[in-house]
């Protein structure tokens, strides 16, 4: 099963594609939905995801901007666009940031179906080509990618992605999520957060930092991601642990 966003400004379009496509049956999941390009940046930093659905013309961050933004980062995350109109200098700047598939709205059902099987198929590919490593790799090996993969997180927390840090230790991106569930029983992006949400504790415990501005060092944008990661790790708000721990 593979994670897909769903990112568009009209909130009938988004709940139209979550609740009445058969994302299941064809090997997807929806795990979260954004607006804009900007919330789609920001919920990458707590939830792993392997494929974007999304507008082109929205407020504050376009579609365009931010398959940029993917593509300069070199984000192994595949980009579909469902855009309004058929625009070729839209479609010229999607090929040039790798967009997977560029659809025009209303898309029939059989064209989004085909276009999303022979994703997964593209994607599945890929996943065994990183599957061998799992074998030629010795369990001491391992232990050693993970130390390495930890230390570089603990280094890079406010912007580190799971393809940079597969990059910093020469390994596949598939395999390396794959590894590091193994070794550590966390997902990637999960202990990221966990690693953020503890340097947060840290900072809330000295009063001269104010909770946005703890954010900001972290990585967020918007304050409200922030909160919602730390109750998720402590079961309580930055300002409730501040002032009673």
């Amino acid at each position: 099963m593979y994670n897909l966003m769903i990112v568009d400004d009209e909130i009938e379009i988004r709940t139209g594609l979550k609740n009445y496509f058969p994302w299941n049956e064809i090997g997807y999941e929806v795990v979260c939905e954004a607006e804009n390009g900007r919330q789609a940046l920001e919920l990458l930093k707590e939830q792993q995801v392997d494929v974007i659905l999304s507008d082109i013309m929205m407020p504050i961050m376009t579609g365009l901007e931010l398959a940029k933004e993917l593509h300069d980062n070199e984000s192994a995350i595949k980009l579909v666009f469902l855009s309004g109109y058929m625009d070729f200098q839209y479609a010229k700047q999607a090929m040039i940031y790798s967009v997977k598939n560029y659809l025009v709205k209303p898309t029939v059902y059989k064209e989004l179906v085909e276009v999303f099987q022979g994703l997964k198929m593209e994607m599945d590919k890929e996943r065994s080509k990183a599957e061998p490593r799992s074998v030629e790799v010795d369990p001491k090996q391992e232990n050693r990618y993970i130390s390495a993969i930890k230390k570089y997180i603990d280094e890079h927390y406010t912007n580190v992605t799971l393809e940079s840090a597969s990059k910093h230790v020469h390994l596949n991106h598939s395999y390396t999520s794959k590894l590091f569930r193994q070794q550590t029983g966390m997902t990637f992006m999960d202990y990221v957060i966990q690693v953020k949400m503890q340097k947060a504790a840290e900072l809330l415990s000295n009063p001269i930092y104010k909770t946005y501005e703890i954010s900001e060092m972290l990585g967020y944008t918007n304050p409200h991601n922030f909160t919602r990661s730390f109750k998720r790790v402590f079961g309580k708000s930055p300002r409730d642990y501040r002032n009673h721990g």
